[in-house]
């Protein structure tokens, strides 16, 4: 082993988190254009409420970004448990719901700021906060790197499929 810790050396460590935010960015990116085109279109063609409508368009996108994040951010992380993988992606997924939409329900009901423009640059706000928070539990807790036996430091070894035990 080469000392210097899981991951290499500091300078590999970095560009290697340098990637994952530039492609955890593309697809956030992607996501944000889905939520808003969709909170949009929503609030343009029907009578919803702003917070409902914004609701609807993150559904929409948490959709769009669990494909992204899944086939090209993280397409190299531990694929094994994809019933837990999906699940935590939900549940961190709603809790970011709650946070992105919380700044737009407050601006709106809290402080009256319900015009097009503001409801844009609430909903905006809200997805950046809730970005910040997506990203921390999606990279720690939902697609988690696999690291290989060698560089492991001690009890975060590489997922190993059990074996059924045999009865001899």
């Amino acid at each position: 082993m080469s000392g210097q810790g899981a991951g290499g050396t500091p300078g590999t460590r970095l560009r290697r988190l340098i990637q994952e935010v530039v492609k955890f960015g593309a697809v956030g990116g992607s996501g944000l254009l889905v939520n808003l085109l969709v909170f949009n279109l929503v609030r343009h063609v029907t009578d919803l409420q702003v917070v409902r409508a914004s609701v609807l368009a993150t559904v929409v996108s948490i959709i769009s970004n669990y494909i992204g994040f899944r086939y090209f951010a993280y397409r190299d992380r531990d694929k094994s448990g994809r019933t837990r993988e999906l699940t935590l992606f939900l549940v961190f997924s709603a809790i970011g719901l709650v946070i992105e939409n919380g700044v737009l329900y407050t601006a709106t009901y809290g402080f009256g700021w319900d015009g097009p423009l503001q409801s844009n640059v609430f909903k905006f706000i809200g997805i950046g906060v809730a970005t910040l928070f997506r990203f921390w539990s999606y990279r720690s807790w939902v697609f988690k790197a696999l690291v290989p036996a060698a560089e492991a430091p001690p009890g975060r070894e590489a997922p190993v499929k059990a074996q059924p035990d045999r009865v001899g």
